[in-house]
């Protein structure tokens, strides 16, 4: 088992859930857990993306014949989520492992500090030993604030968690140069270096009557997470260990390479982003901290506030002189910054009565002018 931690994104298709049967596969679920269960015992973090709540919704009311409405696939969306979670807890809890329900709309991750709240979520819940069970909020979501399919949900969630890879499971064995169902001569793609409009046009719909995400949205997908860094696999949710041979860099379905200096491109939206709402003004050892250490800005080290930004806003960073030194985003409002400038970390709590985190702005949300 690859000893240094990563943290794995692993994404499950309803026909993976089901087995292309109409109920859950629980006998195949028990087996994607234990390999869950076994990366964590070697050190890494897994965060599962869950689909097939309309399906659990379907089997536990015995698949009622209902008109095919918005609101009639969120009735089963909030019957089955319910049976969903249940299951995973107790799967997860043969291995005395506990799991913690997000539920997230495309609204939740386009509202920045929503997105931060959710990201502080799934950083509690890894920090706590806890395995994460996303999935849509599909009885409240509606078109406008869906994302669509759990293939381009698990992009975002990945890039959430600052994941290492993610793992798109389905009932195919990765992407092929044609539809292997159709063309017998379909080779599998090992490795992809760029996603071209070739590559979409193999791309096909979807494969399954259950789903909604087919290859097209796992192309989609991969194409978001490879963005941020993140190494994508789509792979068969059948295979044996296809988990943790992932993991071990044991050549399973389709691999897509991140992108080089995804983090660079990240601070370059930083700096040519969104125009600042206010400056933070800092001191001389807080300036040098920054500068030369690469460190993170600590509320202790600011000395004043000025303007009016919201917990994810963008704001300059200044020196004593008012000569800018860096933008950054911050982790904390103008004015809660206000409130705990020249405070230490540790009382950041006892003044706000809640807190973000030790930092005002981290170094990866930081760039240097």
């Amino acid at each position: 088992m690859n000893t240094q931690s990563q943290t794995i994104v692993v994404k499950l298709g309803t026909s993976v859930l089901t087995g292309g049967t109409l109920k859950l596969d629980r006998a195949h679920m028990v087996e994607l857990v234990r390999q869950c269960v076994q990366l964590k015992k070697a050190g890494h973090q897994v965060i599962v993306v869950t689909s097939g709540a309309i399906a659990a919704g379907r089997e536990h009311l015995n698949y009622p014949e209902l008109p095919k409405t918005m609101a009639n696939k969120q009735l089963l969306a909030a019957v089955g989520q319910s049976c969903l979670i249940q299951a995973w807890q107790s799967l997860f809890g043969i291995y005395g492992v506990d799991v913690g329900q997000m539920l997230l709309t495309r609204a939740d991750l386009d509202d920045r500090e929503r997105y931060l709240n959710a990201r502080d979520m799934l950083t509690a819940l890894l920090k706590n030993n806890i395995v994460p069970i996303v999935n849509e909020n599909d009885a409240v979501a509606t078109n406008e604030i869906k994302v669509g399919d759990n293939d381009n949900l698990s992009a975002l969630v990945g890039i959430l968690a600052g994941a290492d890879k993610l793992l798109l499971l389905t009932d195919q064995s990765g992407l092929f140069t044609a539809d292997p169902r159709k063309d017998p001569k379909a080779e599998l793609i090992k490795e992809v270096h760029t996603i071209d409009e070739t590559l979409r046009k193999i791309a096909g719909g979807s494969g399954t009557t259950l789903g909604t995400g087919g290859m097209a949205t796992k192309l989609q997908a991969a194409d978001v997470a490879r963005r941020a860094g993140i190494e994508v696999i789509i792979a068969a949710g059948s295979a044996e260990n296809v988990i943790t041979d992932v993991v071990n860099s044991k050549p399973q379905g389709t691999k897509f390479l991140p992108v080089e200096c995804a983090l660079e491109s990240r601070k370059r939206w930083i700096l040519a982003g969104p125009p600042s709402k206010g400056s933070i003004v800092i001191d001389d050892g807080a300036v040098n901290a920054v500068q030369q250490k690469g460190s993170s800005l600590l509320s202790k080290g600011i000395t004043e506030v000025s303007g009016h930004f919201i917990r994810g806003g963008v704001a300059k960073i200044v020196n004593t002189k008012g000569e800018l030194i860096a933008r950054g985003i911050s982790r904390y409002s103008s004015d809660d910054l206000s409130k705990i400038l020249g405070k230490h970390s540790q009382d950041i709590y006892a003044v706000l009565g809640y807190e973000y985190g030790p930092v005002a702005i981290h170094r990866d949300d930081l760039v240097l002018i």
